[in-house]
């Protein structure tokens, strides 16, 4: 039986620069997924089924509910939290 491991990114904090950019990361996060999905064939639909390739979250990042918002922010912030954890240093450009 699989048992994830992620690693624990809970001691990792994130900057105020960061945490003001989390719905433009989520945002573009859903954007690629649903890119994606599109580029293989799905399109929106009421329901999921993976047979008719329909998904409900097939809309724009703003018409998606608070649950599946939440899903796409904390993805991202995983990530980011994860680089940060292994050393990477996150720096705005000029």
């Amino acid at each position: 039986m699989y048992i994830p491991k992620p690693q624990d990114t809970s001691g990792v904090a994130l900057s105020q620069e960061i945490l003001e950019m989390t719905e433009q990361i989520a945002k573009n996060t859903h954007e690629n997924w649903a890119k994606n999905k599109i580029e293989d064939g799905w399109v929106y639909g009421k329901e999921l089924d993976d047979d008719k390739k329909t998904h409900p979250c097939l809309i724009e990042y703003e018409k998606l509910s608070e649950e599946d918002k939440d899903y796409d922010r904390t993805t991202a912030m995983e990530a980011i939290k994860l680089l940060i954890k292994n050393g990477y240093k996150i720096t705005k450009g000029v």
